[in-house]
């Protein structure tokens, strides 16, 4: 005598694990990848349209930003206040002054805020954050 038995039937292969393995990798690569400066692609060729007739600012102002949180403008340490009167002075001689602030690479994030917030209670709209980048 021979039992028969059935055959077990065959493993459906499910995409559902592997849908959500990509939806997390596009989540992880999304936030932690660099977005492009859109400044460094220009809207316009410098002979057309006012392009050509702005002129550049006389005045730029680079303020460093140390891995303790501390700022500083030619190499003198600056505290709130000193800063706040620093970028006022600047912009009552050229109110098109620019801001560059380079921050440490082990800055916190919080004296960059903190700095650009200042900047922007003096009064400066034309402001820029550097990152510099070692080569190998």
């Amino acid at each position: 005598m021979q039992l028969n038995r059935r055959t077990p039937p065959k493993a459906l292969i499910s995409l559902v694990p592997m849908i959500d393995v990509m939806l997390i990798l596009l989540v992880f690569f999304m936030v932690t990848s660099t977005y492009l400066n859109l400044d460094m692609i220009p809207a316009l060729r410098p002979s057309e349209g006012a392009a050509s007739s702005a002129k550049p600012p006389q005045l730029r102002l680079m303020i460093r930003i140390q891995a303790d949180g501390t700022s500083s403008l030619r190499g003198q340490p600056l505290s709130a206040p000193a800063l706040t009167q620093r970028l006022q002075q600047a912009l009552a001689l050229d109110p098109e002054t620019q801001l560059v602030i380079l921050p440490s690479g082990s800055a916190p994030t919080q004296a960059l805020i903190s700095l650009m917030d200042a900047a922007a209670t003096a009064g400066v709209q034309n402001m820029r954050v550097l990152r510099l980048e070692a080569r190998p």
